[in-house]
């Protein structure tokens, strides 16, 4: 099982970027974490970052990946382009966010990335990753 975890603006960001919200923690310390849950359960990883919408669009339809665990930040919330990247690929895709969505600002709590992902997960810190990654390891 190969994994793309899949991470888009602002999140080069995190540990430094609203730690009361996101953590102190950086992505590259959390990646770290991905990685060595996927590897004690046998399944590769592969990070992605990028402030690029379009970057983001062209990782999703050219990965390998048997699945996508992807933290698009602000693009969740306006991006038909990565929608449609996602609607337009088998692999299938679980939206994560480290933040409770919910209780935060009013257009936080709509994605137009959901419907076309198998699930999401959100609330959890840096565990929300893992939790994502598990879905598809179970």
């Amino acid at each position: 099982m190969k994994l793309l975890i899949l991470n888009g603006v602002n999140l080069n960001m995190t540990g430094r970027r609203e730690p009361g919200v996101y953590g102190t923690q950086t992505l590259e310390d959390i990646n770290a974490e991905i990685a060595a849950f996927c590897k004690a359960r046998g399944a590769q990883c592969e990070f992605y970052q990028s402030n690029l919408e379009g970057e983001i669009c062209t990782k999703i339809q050219s990965t390998d990946a048997d699945g996508i665990v992807l933290n698009a930040g602000a693009f969740t919330h306006y991006s038909y382009a990565i929608r449609d990247a996602i609607a337009s690929v088998r692999t299938p895709v679980v939206e994560v966010h480290m933040s409770n969505v919910h209780a935060r600002e009013e257009f936080r709590k709509t994605s137009v990335l959901s419907p076309v992902c198998r699930g999401t997960v959100f609330g959890f810190g840096k565990n929300s990753y893992i939790l994502a990654a598990e879905s598809f390891l179970l």
